[in-house]
Protein backbone atom coordinates (compact mmCIF):
# COMPACT_ATOMS: atom_id res chain seq x y z
CA UNK A 1 0.00 0.00 0.00
CA UNK A 2 1.32 3.31 -1.02
CA UNK A 3 1.94 5.97 1.79
CA UNK A 4 -0.59 8.47 0.41
CA UNK A 5 -3.63 5.64 0.15
CA UNK A 6 -2.50 4.44 4.17
CA UNK A 7 -3.23 8.21 4.83
CA UNK A 8 -6.47 7.94 3.01
CA UNK A 9 -7.92 5.02 5.11
CA UNK A 10 -8.30 6.77 7.74
CA UNK A 11 -9.25 10.30 6.39
CA UNK A 12 -12.43 12.70 7.72
CA UNK A 13 -11.95 16.15 6.46
CA UNK A 14 -13.19 17.45 2.78
CA UNK A 15 -11.23 20.79 3.67
CA UNK A 16 -8.03 21.41 1.46
CA UNK A 17 -4.77 21.47 3.30
CA UNK A 18 -3.55 24.97 3.05
CA UNK A 19 -1.05 27.23 4.60
CA UNK A 20 -2.76 30.48 3.67
CA UNK A 21 -5.95 31.68 2.81
CA UNK A 22 -7.20 29.45 -0.12
CA UNK A 23 -8.45 32.52 -1.90
CA UNK A 24 -5.56 32.96 -3.43
CA UNK A 25 -5.92 29.97 -6.05
CA UNK A 26 -5.33 32.03 -8.79
CA UNK A 27 -2.34 33.64 -7.30
CA UNK A 28 0.82 32.05 -8.51
CA UNK A 29 2.85 34.23 -5.49
CA UNK A 30 0.54 32.65 -2.85
CA UNK A 31 2.01 29.96 -0.31
CA UNK A 32 -0.96 27.28 -0.79
CA UNK A 33 0.00 23.17 -0.48
CA UNK A 34 -2.33 21.09 -2.11
CA UNK A 35 -3.59 18.24 0.30
CA UNK A 36 -2.78 14.39 0.27
CA UNK A 37 -6.38 13.66 1.92
CA UNK A 38 -7.93 11.89 -0.92
CA UNK A 39 -11.29 10.56 1.05
CA UNK A 40 -13.89 12.22 1.66
CA UNK A 41 -16.13 12.15 4.54
CA UNK A 42 -19.91 11.79 4.25
CA UNK A 43 -22.15 10.48 1.39
CA UNK A 44 -20.75 9.82 -1.54
CA UNK A 45 -21.93 8.21 -5.06
CA UNK A 46 -18.79 7.00 -6.17
CA UNK A 47 -16.24 5.05 -3.87
CA UNK A 48 -13.25 4.33 -4.49
CA UNK A 49 -10.28 2.52 -1.89
CA UNK A 50 -7.11 0.93 -2.16
CA UNK A 51 -7.94 0.26 -5.56
CA UNK A 52 -5.74 -2.54 -8.01
CA UNK A 53 -5.77 -2.62 -11.44
CA UNK A 54 -4.56 -3.13 -14.95
CA UNK A 55 -5.60 -5.21 -17.93
CA UNK A 56 -3.95 -9.26 -18.15
CA UNK A 57 -0.96 -9.59 -15.80
CA UNK A 58 0.02 -5.96 -15.88
CA UNK A 59 -1.02 -3.92 -12.86
CA UNK A 60 -1.04 -0.18 -13.99
CA UNK A 61 -3.25 0.92 -10.50
CA UNK A 62 -1.87 0.64 -6.86
CA UNK A 63 -4.34 1.40 -3.99
CA UNK A 64 -6.34 4.32 -5.51
CA UNK A 65 -8.55 6.20 -3.15
CA UNK A 66 -11.25 7.94 -4.74
CA UNK A 67 -14.38 9.47 -4.48
CA UNK A 68 -17.13 11.44 -6.18
CA UNK A 69 -20.33 12.80 -4.29
CA UNK A 70 -23.59 13.68 -5.95
CA UNK A 71 -23.89 16.26 -8.38
CA UNK A 72 -20.10 16.41 -8.14
CA UNK A 73 -17.75 17.68 -10.78
CA UNK A 74 -14.44 15.83 -10.31
CA UNK A 75 -11.22 15.81 -12.49
CA UNK A 76 -8.13 13.63 -12.92
CA UNK A 77 -4.82 15.00 -13.81
CA UNK A 78 -1.22 13.54 -14.44
CA UNK A 79 1.29 12.67 -16.62
CA UNK A 80 0.87 10.04 -19.25
CA UNK A 81 0.97 7.04 -18.35
CA UNK A 82 0.17 7.64 -14.52
CA UNK A 83 -3.50 5.49 -14.86
CA UNK A 84 -5.83 8.29 -15.28
CA UNK A 85 -7.61 6.98 -17.87
CA UNK A 86 -7.49 3.09 -16.37
CA UNK A 87 -9.39 4.59 -13.54
CA UNK A 88 -12.20 5.44 -15.53
CA UNK A 89 -12.38 1.84 -17.63
CA UNK A 90 -11.52 -0.10 -14.11
CA UNK A 91 -14.98 1.72 -12.58
CA UNK A 92 -17.00 0.53 -16.12
CA UNK A 93 -15.54 -2.51 -15.59
CA UNK A 94 -13.07 -2.73 -18.16
CA UNK A 95 -10.09 -3.86 -16.78
CA UNK A 96 -8.75 -6.58 -14.93
CA UNK A 97 -9.90 -6.24 -10.53
CA UNK A 98 -6.63 -7.28 -8.95
CA UNK A 99 -7.64 -5.65 -5.65
CA UNK A 100 -9.55 -2.72 -3.49
CA UNK A 101 -13.15 -1.96 -4.02
CA UNK A 102 -15.08 0.49 -6.28
CA UNK A 103 -18.82 1.31 -4.93
CA UNK A 104 -21.67 3.11 -6.36
CA UNK A 105 -24.43 4.54 -4.87
CA UNK A 106 -22.79 2.24 -1.60
CA UNK A 107 -23.11 -1.24 -3.37
CA UNK A 108 -19.83 -2.78 -5.01
CA UNK A 109 -19.47 -2.60 -8.58
CA UNK A 110 -16.47 -4.27 -8.88
CA UNK A 111 -16.66 -7.11 -10.97
CA UNK A 112 -19.31 -6.26 -13.14
CA UNK A 113 -19.55 -6.45 -16.96
CA UNK A 114 -20.56 -3.22 -18.41
CA UNK A 115 -23.98 -3.35 -19.32
CA UNK A 116 -24.98 -4.22 -15.44
CA UNK A 117 -23.33 -0.99 -14.51
CA UNK A 118 -24.83 1.00 -16.99
CA UNK A 119 -27.99 -0.37 -15.14
CA UNK A 120 -26.55 1.15 -12.04
CA UNK A 121 -26.83 4.72 -13.61
CA UNK A 122 -23.13 5.53 -14.89
CA UNK A 123 -22.64 6.45 -18.56
CA UNK A 124 -19.33 6.39 -20.35
CA UNK A 125 -17.66 8.38 -23.20
CA UNK A 126 -14.59 6.75 -24.04
CA UNK A 127 -11.54 9.00 -25.71
CA UNK A 128 -11.30 6.68 -28.84
CA UNK A 129 -13.82 4.98 -30.92
CA UNK A 130 -16.29 6.32 -29.07
CA UNK A 131 -19.56 6.57 -31.49
CA UNK A 132 -20.94 4.38 -34.47
CA UNK A 133 -19.59 6.02 -37.53
CA UNK A 134 -21.98 4.22 -39.94
CA UNK A 135 -25.08 4.72 -38.06
CA UNK A 136 -26.92 8.36 -37.91
CA UNK A 137 -26.84 10.42 -35.01
CA UNK A 138 -30.10 9.34 -34.22
CA UNK A 139 -29.11 5.65 -34.35
CA UNK A 140 -26.56 6.60 -31.95
CA UNK A 141 -28.59 8.24 -29.51
CA UNK A 142 -31.07 5.37 -29.36
CA UNK A 143 -27.64 2.67 -29.19
CA UNK A 144 -27.42 4.39 -25.90
CA UNK A 145 -30.29 3.03 -24.41
CA UNK A 146 -30.27 -0.38 -26.14
CA UNK A 147 -31.08 -2.13 -22.77
CA UNK A 148 -34.86 -0.41 -22.64
CA UNK A 149 -38.01 -2.12 -24.27
CA UNK A 150 -38.58 1.14 -25.78
CA UNK A 151 -37.10 4.24 -26.83
CA UNK A 152 -37.25 6.97 -24.59
CA UNK A 153 -38.67 10.10 -27.09
CA UNK A 154 -37.89 12.41 -24.29
CA UNK A 155 -34.76 11.84 -23.55
CA UNK A 156 -33.88 12.10 -27.35
CA UNK A 157 -35.53 15.54 -27.43
CA UNK A 158 -33.75 16.40 -24.24
CA UNK A 159 -30.49 15.53 -26.26
CA UNK A 160 -31.54 17.52 -28.75
CA UNK A 161 -32.50 20.65 -26.51
CA UNK A 162 -28.95 19.97 -24.95
CA UNK A 163 -26.95 19.59 -28.53
CA UNK A 164 -29.26 21.42 -31.09
CA UNK A 165 -26.77 20.75 -33.67
CA UNK A 166 -27.19 17.36 -33.28
CA UNK A 167 -31.20 17.53 -34.18
CA UNK A 168 -30.18 19.13 -37.13
CA UNK A 169 -27.74 16.55 -38.33
CA UNK A 170 -30.42 13.42 -36.95
CA UNK A 171 -30.15 11.70 -40.19
CA UNK A 172 -26.34 12.07 -40.51
CA UNK A 173 -24.06 9.80 -40.55
CA UNK A 174 -21.78 9.63 -37.15
CA UNK A 175 -18.67 9.13 -39.56
CA UNK A 176 -18.60 11.85 -41.36
CA UNK A 177 -19.35 14.84 -38.26
CA UNK A 178 -16.28 16.88 -37.21
CA UNK A 179 -14.83 15.57 -34.03
CA UNK A 180 -16.87 18.30 -31.90
CA UNK A 181 -19.95 16.80 -33.34
CA UNK A 182 -18.80 13.56 -32.69
CA UNK A 183 -18.05 14.40 -29.31
CA UNK A 184 -21.58 15.50 -28.69
CA UNK A 185 -23.21 12.54 -30.18
CA UNK A 186 -21.40 10.27 -27.72
CA UNK A 187 -21.81 12.46 -25.06
CA UNK A 188 -25.53 12.48 -26.00
CA UNK A 189 -25.51 8.76 -25.97
CA UNK A 190 -24.13 8.24 -22.48
CA UNK A 191 -26.81 10.41 -20.74
CA UNK A 192 -29.53 8.86 -22.88
CA UNK A 193 -30.40 6.75 -19.52
CA UNK A 194 -30.21 10.22 -17.57
CA UNK A 195 -27.21 8.40 -15.69
CA UNK A 196 -26.53 9.70 -11.77
CA UNK A 197 -22.23 9.84 -12.84
CA UNK A 198 -20.94 10.59 -15.85
CA UNK A 199 -17.65 9.28 -17.00
CA UNK A 200 -15.84 11.36 -19.75
CA UNK A 201 -11.86 10.23 -20.74
CA UNK A 202 -10.24 13.09 -22.47
CA UNK A 203 -13.15 14.88 -23.87
CA UNK A 204 -11.33 17.43 -25.63
CA UNK A 205 -8.84 15.27 -27.00
CA UNK A 206 -8.48 16.17 -30.82
CA UNK A 207 -10.90 19.19 -30.61
CA UNK A 208 -9.85 22.34 -32.81
CA UNK A 209 -8.80 24.64 -30.00
CA UNK A 210 -11.83 27.25 -30.66
CA UNK A 211 -13.92 24.48 -30.21
CA UNK A 212 -12.45 23.19 -26.72
CA UNK A 213 -13.76 26.21 -24.40
CA UNK A 214 -17.41 25.16 -25.95
CA UNK A 215 -17.07 21.57 -24.92
CA UNK A 216 -15.87 22.92 -21.54
CA UNK A 217 -19.16 25.20 -21.16
CA UNK A 218 -21.33 21.35 -22.55
CA UNK A 219 -19.62 19.53 -19.53
CA UNK A 220 -19.96 22.62 -17.34
CA UNK A 221 -24.36 22.69 -17.89
CA UNK A 222 -24.28 18.79 -17.86
CA UNK A 223 -22.89 18.93 -14.17
CA UNK A 224 -24.94 21.97 -13.07
CA UNK A 225 -28.27 19.98 -14.42
CA UNK A 226 -27.92 17.24 -11.57
CA UNK A 227 -25.37 14.85 -13.25
CA UNK A 228 -22.07 14.66 -11.46
CA UNK A 229 -18.96 14.17 -13.30
CA UNK A 230 -15.53 12.19 -13.35
CA UNK A 231 -13.33 13.43 -16.14
CA UNK A 232 -10.09 12.95 -17.44
CA UNK A 233 -8.63 15.58 -19.24
CA UNK A 234 -5.66 16.31 -20.68
CA UNK A 235 -6.24 20.37 -20.36
CA UNK A 236 -5.36 19.73 -16.79
CA UNK A 237 -5.14 23.75 -16.23
CA UNK A 238 -8.68 24.17 -17.70
CA UNK A 239 -10.11 21.32 -16.31
CA UNK A 240 -9.00 22.03 -12.44
CA UNK A 241 -10.15 25.79 -13.07
CA UNK A 242 -13.82 24.83 -13.70
CA UNK A 243 -14.11 21.56 -11.59
CA UNK A 244 -14.93 21.08 -7.71
CA UNK A 245 -12.06 18.75 -6.96
CA UNK A 246 -9.05 17.45 -8.61
CA UNK A 247 -7.18 14.32 -8.13
CA UNK A 248 -3.38 13.90 -9.59
CA UNK A 249 -2.23 10.22 -10.32
CA UNK A 250 1.33 9.92 -10.57
CA UNK A 251 2.62 6.12 -11.90
CA UNK A 252 -0.64 4.78 -11.19
CA UNK A 253 -1.18 5.75 -7.46
CA UNK A 254 -2.49 9.22 -5.72
CA UNK A 255 -0.27 12.01 -5.10
CA UNK A 256 -2.44 14.80 -4.50
CA UNK A 257 -6.55 15.52 -4.21
CA UNK A 258 -8.30 19.14 -3.62
CA UNK A 259 -10.38 21.49 -4.86
CA UNK A 260 -9.46 22.74 -8.60
CA UNK A 261 -8.00 26.11 -7.40
CA UNK A 262 -6.25 25.02 -4.46
CA UNK A 263 -4.46 22.65 -7.11
CA UNK A 264 -3.85 25.27 -9.52
CA UNK A 265 -2.38 27.45 -6.78
CA UNK A 266 0.23 25.11 -5.16
CA UNK A 267 3.61 25.75 -6.74
CA UNK A 268 4.66 21.71 -7.12
CA UNK A 269 1.57 20.75 -8.75
CA UNK A 270 2.41 23.83 -11.47
CA UNK A 271 5.56 23.02 -11.47
CA UNK A 272 5.63 19.09 -12.33
CA UNK A 273 2.23 18.87 -13.38
CA UNK A 274 0.61 21.82 -15.44
CA UNK A 275 4.09 23.52 -17.03
CA UNK A 276 5.12 25.38 -14.32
Amino acid sequence: MTADAADADGATSTEPATESDPDAGGNPDADVTAGTTHALDGDVILRLRDLDAGYGDLQILSDIVLDVAGEEYVTIVGPNGAGKSTVMKTVFGLTTHMGGTVEFNGEPIHGLAPERIIREGIGFVPQNDNVFPGLSVRENLEMGAYILDEVPEDQIETIYDRFPILRERSDQKAGTLSGGQRQMVAMGRALMLDPDLLLLDEPSAGLAPDLVSDMFDRIDRINDSGTAVLMVEQNATEALRRCDRGYVLVNGGNRYTDRGDVLLADEDVRRDFLGG
